[in-house]
């Protein structure tokens, strides 16, 4: 491993390899040590190890999430495409407000180290009161804490306090991006899993480069297979990596996503794509939503509204998805659930949403 590879600068303090693991021996013998900074300091400790890979784990959202071996070199080149995209540099200050046991958590740590930055960490349910305050050069956020942050009469001023911030996980609303493109920083969406080791593409949310195409970060390019799904090819790996999400090409470095092979619904013959029906709702309804669908005798499948939270009169709503949406398209039930079935980085589990409408 190289030499720069093997210390951390934590909370403006530098800790060896030695030094983690003495931490953690503190750790374990302290019940009142949260989760989130022991999932930090063993994977501190896992990266600083003799092993050439970290064990990973991906995100569940489609199936049963499945451990793999990651190589540290990936990782590593991960890090430094990031770190030379946005123009970090040594002694800037990174956020690191995501759990450490998912690789976007694992990723700002091994950017730190490689970079050899100042990696301020927090609990990833923090108010981020301190961003009043306090800037940072780089994040990155799930859109559920962006959402939060943005509620906040300071919301604006905190998120702008980290000139660089990255937002992934899951799909961001059209609400919440209008609200990002006025913001003066930089906020960017990102493209990626566990895999490539975190984002392999960059989409700009805010600014005078606003877009809805994702751009590739340098020596990465993507193509489709012949289902139409998108393939990254990193300099890695010997062959392309073959995803599930639906895409459109710009071309073979520019690339939007239309939504997942998997969760397509045919209704009347006709495939539809949840993810690009959601998009259009995004500016109508201020909380999560899925269109799904329910067995129907006539069409096979029925498309449906499924909306979180309490129920509330829908006839104004129905109107205005009529606006949107081709009468074909337009969902013809609206159900409504207290809490989507959720994995634990946050990711909606659509397969459940179906069974639940099931019921």
């Amino acid at each position: 491993m190289k030499s720069e590879t093997i210390s951390v600068i934590l909370n403006s303090q530098r800790f060896s390899a030695k030094e983690i693991r003495n931490r953690i021996a503190e750790i374990d013998s302290n019940l009142f040590t949260p989760e989130w900074e022991k999932d930090l300091y063993l994977f501190l400790n896992e990266w600083f190890s003799e092993q050439d890979f970290v064990l990973a784990q991906t995100s569940g959202s489609t199936g049963d999430p499945k451990p793999i071996q990651l190589p540290k070199s990936v990782m590593i080149r991960s890090a430094e495409r990031t770190i030379e995209y946005f123009g970090l540099q040594a002694k800037n200050q990174l956020l690191l407000s995501l759990p450490c046991r998912y690789i976007a958590g694992k990723m700002m740590v091994v950017r730190a180290i490689v970079g050899q930055m100042n990696l301020i960490a927090v609990d990833p349910s923090t108010d981020f009161e301190f961003l009043q305050n306090e800037s940072f050069d780089f994040g990155a956020m799930v859109p559920n804490q962006v959402f939060k942050l943005l509620e906040q009469s300071s919301g604006k001023l905190k998120v702008q306090n980290i000139h660089n911030l990255l937002i992934g996980g899951s799909a961001i609303s059209s609400a919440m991006e209008e609200k990002i493109s006025l913001l003066p920083s930089r906020v960017v969406s990102t493209y990626g899993m566990t895999e490539t080791a975190s984002h392999i593409a960059i989409r700009e949310l805010s600014g005078t480069l606003k877009s809805e195409w994702y751009r590739c970060l340098p020596g990465i390019s993507v193509s489709l297979n012949e289902n139409d799904c998108l393939q990254v090819h990193l300099p890695e790996f010997g062959e392309p990596l073959p995803t599930n999400d639906l895409a459109e090409l710009q071309s073979d470095t520019t690339f939007r996503i239309l939504g997942r092979a998997d969760s397509v619904i045919i209704s009347g013959g006709t495939k539809y794509s949840p993810e690009t029906l959601e998009r259009k709702l995004g500016g109508l309804i201020n909380r999560r939503l899925v269109i799904s669908s329910v067995v129907d005798e006539k069409l096979g499948e029925r498309l449906v509204l499924v909306l979180e939270g309490a129920s509330f009169d829908i006839s104004s709503l129905k109107q205005q998805m009529a606006k949107v949406f081709t009468s074909y398209e337009c969902p013809k039930f609206i159900f409504f659930i207290d809490r989507f079935p959720e994995t634990s980085s946050g990711k909606i589990i659509r397969k459940e949403v179906k069974e639940w409408l099931k019921k």
